[in-house]
């Protein structure tokens, strides 16, 4: 593969976010969902692929023509293919650079309640997957245990999580494993999203929500996925002059910071557990919860030295968002459907028990558990259970879309306690490399403890907080 072939890859995927974002403009039902452009562009890439378009005309014009391909070129699909585990951990790395970081007392007076349903529902997850496993998967379809860990990974971690176990996958000798999450990440998102909207709208209309008292309220250029011209804002802040370093370079050099960090440490805990306990547990560890951590570490360097607050919470966004549309698109245009269709059963099976436990959580637990404004704030924490963290700020923003409740501030705060644990953080990349070293049962054991607090403390506590 040449470098010239590398680039147009890249400039090929920028035209499929283009198209993306026009379909997204010219298809009103696709409006109402409120699919990101990321999500749609990954589909029709998929469809003009090798395995879908590919295959219809194969065997008309051969296997050996360019055409089989597609409308993709075999060099696309190499790039693409490796894009997300890359890109995974620019995301995780952004998490917390720019941000102030909070005391403890008011991350768990104002985030709490978001943090115990979140937690309920993250840990949950590994119950009914691993149950799922153990019960049915393995003993009736030969799957190893380790799939009991798809439904958190997939659904709270998303295609980067999955992009980032690629590599542990294919060294537990289950490689199908990564196609499954990369299918069920994107069954995630799409039900996270047509779900969330459907509750948004039913709560509208049965008046549980405290602020959109009416659905007519979300206007035809916010379906389209545009800011209206008298809202428009900048989408980040100049902290240093161009003329010494382009503001977007200093940023994106603070992200290389992060995750050179991380990858600092990763390596030292590999090398420590090599030499104090003669394991190797720590190499099937991915490099991305490291990235979050050193984010972690240089915001808190940052929060000593830097007085002139040149790092910048939206540019870093910026950063963030774009790394991932690019994993998104990537992950479901290089997704194997061969790997799904021979699976189709279990995946069906763990795509149901998945949204089943999120959307009955939903629905039972966040009533009794968030205090306040239980619609607005925990249809971030479904989004988020469903899809990742994009999938949830995206339905808070349609619930709430000038930020009137508490939901984005306790969304915030519960990140910061959430993330470094679920949803793509230390647990989640721990997960299956625990279960494949020591079965299913003590993980299982462990997370139905964690769910059982969470769920206690929802309601026990906060819920009590509600009268």
């Amino acid at each position: 593969m040449t470098p010239n072939e590398i680039g147009f890859a890249l400039l090929y995927l920028g035209l499929f976010l283009l198209l993306g974002k026009w379909i997204r403009i010219r298809v009103k039902w696709l409006q109402n969902l409120f699919l990101p452009s990321s999500v749609i562009g990954g589909f029709i890439a998929l469809l003009v692929g090798p395995q879908v378009l590919g295959r219809i005309v194969e065997p008309y014009i051969g296997d050996q023509s360019f055409w089989s391909n597609g409308l993709m070129f075999p060099a696309a699909t190499e790039v693409w293919s490796e894009l997300p585990g890359l890109m995974i951990n620019v995301v995780f790395a952004t998490l917390f650079l720019g941000t102030i970081l909070p005391n403890l007392s008011k991350i768990w007076r104002v985030g709490g309640p978001q943090l115990a349903f979140g937690w309920t529902l993250g840990w949950g997850q590994y119950v009914v997957g691993i149950l799922l496993a153990m019960l049915v998967l393995t003993p009736f379809f030969d799957m190893p245990p380790i799939v009991g860990a798809l439904i958190e990974v997939s659904f709270e971690g998303g295609h980067g999580t999955a992009a980032g176990l690629q590599g542990t996958f294919e060294e537990m000798g289950y490689p199908e494993a990564y196609d499954l999450a990369v299918g069920l990440a994107t069954v995630g998102i799409l039900s996270g999203v047509i779900i969330g909207i459907i509750i948004i709208n039913w709560g509208i209309r049965k008046k549980k929500t405290e602020i959109i008292r009416d659905v007519e309220e979300f206007s035809s250029l916010k379906k389209a996925g545009i800011v209206e011209f008298e809202n428009r804002e900048p989408a980040a802040k100049m902290t240093v002059r161009p003329e010494s370093i382009e503001p977007l370079s200093f940023h994106f050099a603070m992200v290389a910071l992060a995750i050179i960090v991380g990858y600092i440490l990763l390596q030292s805990f590999v090398r420590i557990e090599a030499t104090v306990f003669g394991s190797d547990l720590m190499t099937y560890v991915p490099l991305f919860p490291f990235a979050m951590i050193g984010g972690i570490i240089v915001q808190l360097f940052l929060n000593k030295v830097d007085n002139a607050y040149l790092v910048d919470r939206q540019m870093i966004s910026r950063i963030q968002g774009f790394s991932l549309d690019i994993l998104i698109l990537a992950a479901i245009g290089t997704v194997s459907l061969d790997v799904i269709g021979d699976n189709f059963i279990p995946f069906l099976l763990i795509a149901i028990t998945g949204i089943a436990w999120n959307v009955i959580g939903f629905f039972v637990l966040a009533p009794r558990m968030i205090p306040t404004y239980w619609l607005e704030r925990g249809i971030g924490d479904f989004g988020q259970s469903m899809g990742i963290t994009a999938t949830g700020l995206l339905l808070m923003r349609v619930a709430d879309p000038k930020a009137e409740s508490p939901a984005f501030e306790g969304f915030g705060y519960k990140q910061l306690a959430f993330e470094p644990f679920l949803g793509g953080g230390l647990v989640t990349a721990l997960s299956v490399p625990l279960i494949f070293q020591f079965g299913p049962i003590p993980f299982f054991t462990f997370a139905a403890i964690m769910c059982v607090i969470g769920l206690l403390v929802g309601l026990l506590y906060f819920g009590k907080k509600k009268n």
